[in-house]
């Protein structure tokens, strides 16, 4: 989509610190980080959100998840942990409508999620 920052990254059109990029996903340092280590982890193909996920979409979905593991290694995060969020909506807090994982970590998380 012409109006996505997100696929502006991708494309290499919109300036971002770019951590990894494949053919399938690109992963950037978040601007607005909310932890030391803030990533955003996209699939290259603009999906809206997961709402807008069909089952052809596992297999790029699980690498998004593999190269989130791999991004946190590279980050130092797998001995004390992170988190990852999928926000979808408005209410949930998606402001990018393009899929995207978020990896957080360097910090002991302030919230519980279970």
């Amino acid at each position: 989509m012409k109006d996505c920052i997100f696929c502006k990254i991708v494309s290499g059109s919109a300036p971002a610190q770019v951590l990894f990029r494949d053919a399938q996903v690109t992963a950037f340092r978040d601007i607005h980080p909310v932890a030391p280590t803030h990533v955003l982890i996209v699939p290259n193909q603009h999906i809206s959100s997961v709402n807008e996920v069909t089952p052809s979409d596992e297999p790029l979905l699980g690498h998004l998840f593999t190269v989130a593991r791999q991004v946190a290694e590279q980050e130092n995060l797998t001995a004390e942990g992170y988190r990852l969020i999928v926000n979808t909506g408005r209410n949930a807090g998606q402001v990018v409508f393009h899929l995207h994982l978020h990896l957080i970590g360097g910090q002991r998380m302030r919230h519980s999620m279970g």
